[in-house]
């Protein structure tokens, strides 16, 4: 008996340790949701040197924050229910991963927990202005505003919008995760983010007709899935609370992705999602143009390329998978038809390698025109990546339910990687697909092929 009471008063010691010396993110009741909270504002630094184990600073004990490195600022959005972000820990963490640099929490739970969405944006301001007040005090102390570097999300990207307003543009960097909509669209360049506020803005919107800002507020911004549904979220309110936040949360996880995960997200500048799916978007994969934007982290490898385009503003879009990683790698497939009569419909390919692993691609946004000796290129997204295709199975349909059945006539159909376009091209000629009805067939290198 004394052992236990010596073992759970040891427990209740070092629990009491742990949250005297490893401050943790304001948690909230929903009764501070009701009734509302009065803005204070917390930082907290995480470093390789203290990984899990946060340090509350301010602007006159800077913990072990190193001026000389990079300072990158989180700064979270709206909390109706006054809980943490469940993704703040693997933010951190993977931020560290991926770079030795100082990570500040900007905890602003007292301000941003309430039921009534406008207190909670009306306090954006006068978060900046605190943390304009403690960057004061790391360029007194020789950082500077070229390593500033801020993501925010929801109201955290107008908050990091302001901060940089404050000092003309000169931050660093700042990432803009599915901003605020509601209060904001149609606001004027000083009461939002927008590209002036520092020196690479990117922006990703997930959520542009509910809870995300619509317009491009960056000089880059990806619009994953057209910026609309995104897969894996749910489409009806019996889905819960997840029907409401899933697709404005996806934009930090796309981002999350990009430093933990084993893909790289490749986005297509484009005018417009459609474009982008019918394949009209991909010329920056040739080797005669600049590379491709990557989403998230690696985003700002491409402001080189931005600071020749005027004005330095570009969309770009692309593809998802439902659950992480997230990655979709992107094909040519090359229809050259001979029916003597046009043939509109959808095509669906299949992938199998010779373990038996197989992707497929439902290409069925609009439908495609096959006419006589014209070629189509319609444009496959798979949710794996198989580097040697043993077998390519094709679907052809009009979407009719009732009327005859059409057939499609193939003289030639290519596969070519847009991922890896080093990587030989499939071919195969003289197929005739009967509508609804799934054709196989055994690749072969369109190099060996004479026509």
């Amino acid at each position: 008996m004394l052992r236990l009471y010596l073992f759970i008063s040891l427990m209740c010691l070092v629990q009491s340790d742990t949250d005297e010396t490893c401050p943790s993110f304001t948690k909230l009741s929903f009764h501070s949701a009701v009734v509302g909270t009065g803005l204070n504002v917390k930082l907290m630094l995480y470093t390789r040197k203290n990984l899990t184990c946060a340090q509350v600073i301010n602007a006159t004990a800077f913990g072990n924050l190193n001026v000389t490195k990079k300072t990158t600022f989180i700064v979270h959005g709206f909390r109706p229910t006054g809980s943490p972000p469940v993704w703040i820990g693997d933010l951190v963490e993977g931020l560290l991963l991926v770079e030795d640099m100082n990570v500040v929490v900007v905890d602003w739970n007292r301000g941003a927990t309430t039921l009534i969405y406008s207190h909670a944006s009306s306090k954006t301001k006068k978060v900046a202005i605190v943390l304009k007040e403690f960057i004061n005090q790391m360029l007194a102390e020789g950082a500077s505003l070229d390593n500033i570097y801020m993501i925010g999300v929801s109201l955290g990207a107008h908050i990091s919008g302001f901060v940089g307003e404050m000092y003309d543009g000169q931050l660093g960097r700042i990432t803009g995760l599915d901003p605020a909509g509601p209060l904001f669209n149609g606001k004027p360049p000083q009461d939002r983010l927008d590209p002036s506020d520092a020196q690479f803005v990117d922006v990703i919107h997930s959520d542009i007709d509910a809870l995300g800002y619509r317009e491009p507020l960056g000089h880059i911004d990806f619009y994953p899935n057209g910026g609309l549904d995104q897969p894996g979220c749910p489409q009806t309110i019996f889905g819960g609370m997840q029907y409401f936040k899933c697709d404005h949360q996806r934009s930090m996880y796309l981002y999350l992705s990009s430093l933990t995960e084993n893909c790289t997200i490749t986005a297509y500048p484009c005018d417009s999602y459609r474009d982008y799916r019918n394949g009209k978007c991909v010329s920056c994969i040739t080797p005669q143009k600049e590379s491709c934007p990557l989403l998230g982290y690696y985003a700002d490898h491409w402001k080189d390329y931005l600071k020749k385009k005027d004005p330095p503003v570009t969309k770009a879009f692309f593809d998802t998978a439902e659950e992480k990683p997230f990655c979709m790698y992107h094909y040519f497939v090359d229809i050259l038809t001979w029916n003597k009569n046009t043939r509109r419909g959808a095509i669906t390919i299949k992938l199998r390698d010779k373990a038996g692993n197989t992707t497929e691609s439902k290409i069925n946004h609009e439908p495609a025109t096959f006419q006589k000796y014209h070629q189509v290129s319609l444009l496959a997204r798979f949710n794996q990546d198989l580097d040697k295709v043993a077998a390519i199975s094709l679907v052809f349909s009009t979407g009719s339910v009732i009327g005859p059945k059409y057939k499609l006539r193939i003289l030639r159909m290519k596969l070519r990687s847009l991922a890896y376009p080093e990587r030989p091209q499939l071919c195969r000629y003289d197929l005739v697909l009967m509508e609804n009805v799934e054709t196989v067939f055994q690749p072969l290198l369109c190099s060996k092929l004479q026509m």
